[in-house]
């Protein structure tokens, strides 16, 4: 794999959530996630005890990661820039930071 890219996200508070990335090697191959899971995480700050976890689709062969977060979880994200990651984890068990980034949570007034 390549080295870890950042990728800043916004997110409405209130609303659904989701984005997809493609994950790809460092020769630019897409990685095949065959047998691999998937994490993602959001803070306020990066050392922040709590956090929230988006749910992960993976699909194999595309090396495709999806996260989502439904409108009931995005309500209770602390509003304005927080942190997220998502890291993979392969058959053999290590462990790999994919994405990184900001996510930059608005208020939505139509709640």
């Amino acid at each position: 794999m390549s080295a870890v890219p950042t990728v800043n996200i916004s997110i409405d508070s209130g609303t659904n959530f989701t984005a997809t990335y493609t994950i790809s090697n460092s020769d630019g191959s897409v990685l095949d996630l065959t047998g691999y899971t998937a994490t993602s995480k959001i803070r306020k700050y990066p050392t922040s005890t709590t956090s929230s976890s988006f749910s992960v689709g993976i699909a194999s062969t595309t090396g495709k990661i999806t996260i989502s977060m439904g409108s009931t979880s995005t309500t209770d994200l602390t509003e304005g820039r927080n942190y997220y990651d998502i890291t993979i984890t392969s058959p053999s068990s290590t462990i790999s930071k994919v994405i990184q980034g900001m996510a930059i949570v608005n208020p939505t007034v139509s709640e």
